[in-house]
């Protein structure tokens, strides 16, 4: 069995095409300190499936572009939902515009 990747969907802008990045936790060879790794792949979605915030597992395939060399495999799990922040954070309020009102 090939290797696969869990990781976190970042993008899904670009058509039949996802942007996973994947957390893996490392130890410096020499200093024996952990430190966290971020790496992003692009993976092939031929149905548009998945979901900003979803956590997904990919496999290697051959090529598919330039940059695409895994495919999605299966969505583990949903996002529950993005999280945005109100524009009257600072208890004054914004109109349309930006202005004070």
């Amino acid at each position: 069995m090939s290797k696969t990747l869990t990781g976190i969907v970042t993008s899904n802008t670009r058509d039949k095409t996802i942007t996973v990045t994947v957390t893996n936790r490392e130890t410096h060879p020499v200093y024996k300190k952990q430190y966290t790794v971020n790496r992003k792949y692009q993976a092939h979605d031929v149905d548009n499936k998945a979901n900003l915030g979803d956590k997904v597992t990919i496999t290697p395939v051959r090529p598919v572009s330039k940059t695409k060399s895994f495919t999605l495999l299966s969505i583990d799990e949903r996002s529950k939902g993005s999280i945005e922040l109100k524009d009257n954070v600072t208890g004054t309020d914004l109109n349309e515009k930006g202005d004070l009102s």
